[in-house]
């Protein structure tokens, strides 16, 4: 208050409560990846971090989903050994293609075009709870994959305070090589720069089995590339996950654009050279009845096969009504035609588990809060893991000698697809083995870091100090009560030291610096459980 010169009654207000710390956002998941367009209001939002709240919003600024486009490729028969006559049998005229039964496993079908997964992703992450969060557009549906895309996408975020959790589902479509350095700068980004988040890694071809003879044990090569920096910032999942998100609905004979003429060359081996070789077996005079209507059908199948083109287009109404009509005919008469449709689905559905988990950690830290462990949830459209893991096989995921812990996602007989695991890549450090201890940490010296900020040029005397530690107090109290922190009464689960002589010296007041030490008992979970059970003599 100024000098009082004129008489009269003044009013002094004084604050009675000192400034409260607000909790902040714990799951604010960062999607780096490719889009169908960004665009909000004719100005661009490629690479720049935007904030959605939903799928809708999503699809307003970033477009819908990719179109893939998948190859059909036959496979060359396998070569018998060699017997007597075997020179009679190489002269020998092959039998017809059309009298070989039709069997998937003849076939390579294989995707022609880039896997961008990102649209897939984010379905996938609000279906597991998903909130908000931010993307980061790094190109479109063209735009080829360049590791240095992904590399600025990351340095994008260093002026963006709100985001938690890094996420990039599309960078298991990098080189081995690619993939691993981006990941290695998630790593630094999360606990160099800015301290403040974590990222969910993908195991590069983590669909593949330990086992695998082409790409060989898929976790050991993870573990021994992604070094040994800032391990604690970071989870890693494994395997990948069958998921529901593309329904049969969305897929078409135009997703085998590259192999148009090959479809039909299948499809008229199984519609239309069956109804030839049963004419082939009529009379002419005997069978005209039937000769009329084999004849009609043969039209029909021949006039629906030749629609099946890729130049529709699908925003005019009448042709897409017409292409929509000759799919759905070819799906209900081609057992063949569904074959193909249910492998691309299979194969468009096999997505990294980042984004699932992503969702996992949101719905949890909202219905339970950030110290409960996002492990033992199950998980939302997803049908199976892509490998089935045992007990056994988890032994060296969860605890193997490097500490490099790998949560499993395993499937349970009755209880379906879970989180198996809670585990940070760190898994040596009793500090920060477990990602749930992790984020509380991050999430207590965010929000007391930002509530601090009110008391920078304060003066640094008692008074000061005795306000902070009261606020810093009522905060963790909190916390406490809402189980965070772990102890029978709020001393045994945090305490607050800050004063001369305790935490600063007589120096440190004429530096400026205010020195705050806050001890604070994360609870931790309950990752064994030992029951005993011990006979006992009988008392009756």
């Amino acid at each position: 208050m100024g000098q009082m010169k004129t008489p009269g009654v003044y009013i002094v207000e004084k604050n009675a409560f000192p400034n409260s710390v607000v909790q902040v956002p714990t799951a604010v998941p960062v999607f780096i990846g490719h889009t169908s367009t960004a665009e909000n209001g004719g100005k661009s939002l490629l690479n720049k971090p935007w904030k959605i709240t939903s799928m809708a919003e999503y699809i307003n600024y970033f477009g819908g989903g990719p179109k893939p486009e998948f190859s059909i490729t036959e496979n060359a028969p396998a070569t018998p050994p060699a017997k007597d006559g075997a020179a009679d049998a190489a002269n020998a005229t092959p039998a017809p293609a059309a009298s070989t039964k039709f069997s998937i496993d003849n076939y390579k079908i294989a995707q022609s075009n880039s896997n961008y997964n990102l649209y897939y992703s984010i379905l996938l992450f609000y279906q597991n709870g998903g909130g908000p969060c931010y993307i980061v557009s790094i190109g479109d549906y063209k735009t080829d994959y360049d590791p240095a895309k992904f590399s600025n996408g990351i340095d994008l975020l260093i002026k963006e305070q709100e985001p938690t959790i890094i996420v990039m589902p599309e960078l298991i479509n990098l080189g081995f090589d690619d993939c691993i350095k981006i990941q290695q700068q998630a790593l630094m980004h999360c606990g160099n720069v800015m301290q403040n988040r974590v990222a969910i890694l993908d195991v590069y071809n983590g669909s593949k089995d330990r086992q695998d003879p082409d790409a060989g044990d898929v976790i050991n090569k993870f573990r021994e590339a992604i070094g040994i920096n800032y391990l604690d910032f970071s989870a890693a999942y494994y395997p990948w996950l069958n998921t529901s998100i593309v329904e049969d609905s969305s897929l078409s004979f135009l997703n085998f654009s590259p192999s148009v003429d090959v479809l039909k060359t299948i499809l008229t081996n199984e519609l239309v050279a069956p109804v030839d070789a049963q004419l082939a077996l009529l009379d002419k005079d005997k069978d005209k009845d039937s000769i009329a209507r084999l004849t009609e059908l043969k039209t029909q199948y021949t006039a629906l096969l030749a629609e099946i083109k890729t130049d529709y287009d699908l925003s005019d109404g009448v042709s897409y009504s017409n292409f929509n009509n000759v799919n759905k005919s070819i799906i209900k008469i081609s057992p063949i035609f569904n074959m193909l449709l249910k492998e691309i689905k299979l194969q468009i559905n096999l997505l990294p588990p980042s984004a699932a988990m992503a969702g996992i950690y949101t719905m949890v830290d909202n219905s339970k809060g950030v110290w409960k462990a996002p492990a033992n949830v199950s998980l939302n459209g997803v049908v199976s893991p892509s490998v089935n893991i045992t007990h056994y096989d988890q032994e060296d995921l969860n605890v193997p000698l490097s500490g490099k812990s790998i949560n499993a996602i395993r499937s349970f007989i009755g209880e379906g697809v879970l989180v198996w695991g809670a585990r940070t890549l760190d898994g040596n450090s009793l500090d920060w083995r477990y990602i749930s201890v992790r984020r509380t940490l991050i999430m207590l010296e965010q929000s007391i870091k930002i509530a601090s900020k009110a008391y920078v040029f304060e003066p640094n005397v008692a008074n000061t100090w005795i306000t902070i530690k009261s606020m810093v107090r009522n905060f963790l109290t909190g916390i406490w009560k809402q189980g965070g922190l772990a102890g029978a009464v709020p001393d045994d689960a945090f305490s607050v030291h800050v004063g001369l002589g305790e935490t600063m010296t007589a120096d440190d007041i004429l530096e400026g610096i205010m020195r705050i030490t806050v001890l604070v008992a994360v609870s931790r979970p309950a990752e064994f459980i030992e029951i005993t059970f011990q006979q006992q003599m009988q008392k009756s």
